[in-house]
C-alpha cells in the first residue's frame, strides 16, 4: 500500500497564499521562483480536506459501532428441524429483567438457561457479568464458549458435576410440548437447582399449564411470551414464585 499524507483542514488557517503546494493545486507566478496559491485555489484545498476529514470521521463511528455490535452476544439462525423458535425482543428483554432482578447484582445467583438462547443472549448483553450457562442441543453454540454446555432432553441427568445443584435460578423452554419432554426437563431441573431458596421459570405452551402443575408446582403469570416467528401456539410463563405486580402477577 503507498503511503498516504493526510493533512488535517483546521492546520491550513495560517496558511498564506505564498505557500508551497503541490504542482496540481499551485499556480506559479512567472516573475517569483517560489510558487503561490490563489485564494479560490485556497479556498477550494479546504474545503477539499474538510469533506476528507468528515469521511474519515463518519467511517471511523462506523467502524467502532461494528466493533460494538460484534462484541455483543449474538444468535445463530433459527432451525425448525431443532424446534428452535426465538423470542421476540419484547419477550427476551421482559424475562432477562425479571431474572436480572431475581440475581440482584450478586455472582452468587448463577442462571441455568435450559433450550432458552435467547434469553442467555439477552442477559448476556443487558448484564456481561451475569453468570449464566446454556444448556442447548445445537452444538453451534459452542461459540459461546464456557458459557455453553451440550444437552440432549433424552438423557436428563447427564451433565458436568460441576453443574449439579449449582444454579438459584432457572429457566427452561422445553423443546417439544409433550408430557414426556416436560418430565424430563423437570429431572434435569431438579439435579441443576440448588437446595434451599431458588427460583424457577418455564416458558411453555398453554396444553402444559396443567402439568407445569402436577410436575414442578408452577403457577401461571399474566405475562404471555412472544415468538419471532409468530407462532400459532399459545405460549405461557410459569413460577415457582409469586412475581407480585412483575410478569403480568400470577393467575389467580
Amino acid at each position: 500500500m503507498e503511503d498516504q499524507l493526510e493533512l488535517n483542514p483546521n492546520s491550513l488557517n495560517g496558511l498564506t497564499e505564498s505557500s508551497a503546494l503541490p504542482h496540481s493545486l499551485k499556480e506559479v507566478d512567472d516573475d517569483d521562483d517560489a510558487p503561490v496559491l490563489s485564494s479560490h485555489a485556497l479556498a477550494a484545498l479546504k474545503e477539499f480536506l474538510s469533506e476528507q476529514q468528515s469521511h474519515h470521521s463518519a467511517a471511523a463511528e462506523g467502524e467502532t459501532a461494528t466493533a460494538v455490535e460484534e462484541s455483543k452476544v449474538s444468535l445463530v439462525s433459527e432451525d425448525w428441524r431443532l424446534s428452535q423458535f426465538w423470542y421476540s425482543a419484547d419477550t427476551a428483554k421482559t424475562v432477562a429483567e425479571e431474572v436480572l432482578k431475581l440475581c440482584n447484582g450478586s455472582v452468587n445467583s448463577p442462571v441455568a438457561c435450559i433450550a432458552c438462547p435467547t434469553l442467555y443472549a439477552y442477559l448476556k448483553n443487558m448484564d456481561p457479568n451475569v453468570p449464566a450457562q446454556l444448556l442447548e442441543y445445537d452444538k453451534r453454540f459452542e461459540q459461546y464458549g464456557s458459557d455453553y454446555t451440550f444437552y440432549d432432553y433424552n438423557h436428563p441427568e447427564e451433565l458436568p458435576p460441576e453443574l449439579k445443584h449449582s444454579f438459584k435460578i432457572v429457566v427452561a423452554d422445553p423443546p417439544y410440548l409433550s408430557k414426556e419432554c416436560l418430565e424430563k426437563v423437570a429431572e434435569t431441573i431438579s439435579v441443576l437447582i440448588q437446595p434451599g431458596e431458588s427460583f424457577l421459570l418455564l416458558l411453555t405452551g398453554e396444553v402444559q399449564k396443567e402439568r407445569a402443575s402436577e410436575i414442578l408446582g408452577l403457577h401461571p403469570c399474566g405475562f404471555r411470551p412472544q415468538h419471532s416467528s409468530k407462532l400459532g401456539n399459545e405460549f405461557r410463563l410459569f413460577t415457582n414464585y409469586d412475581p407480585g405486580t412483575r410478569l403480568g402477577g400470577w393467575e389467580r
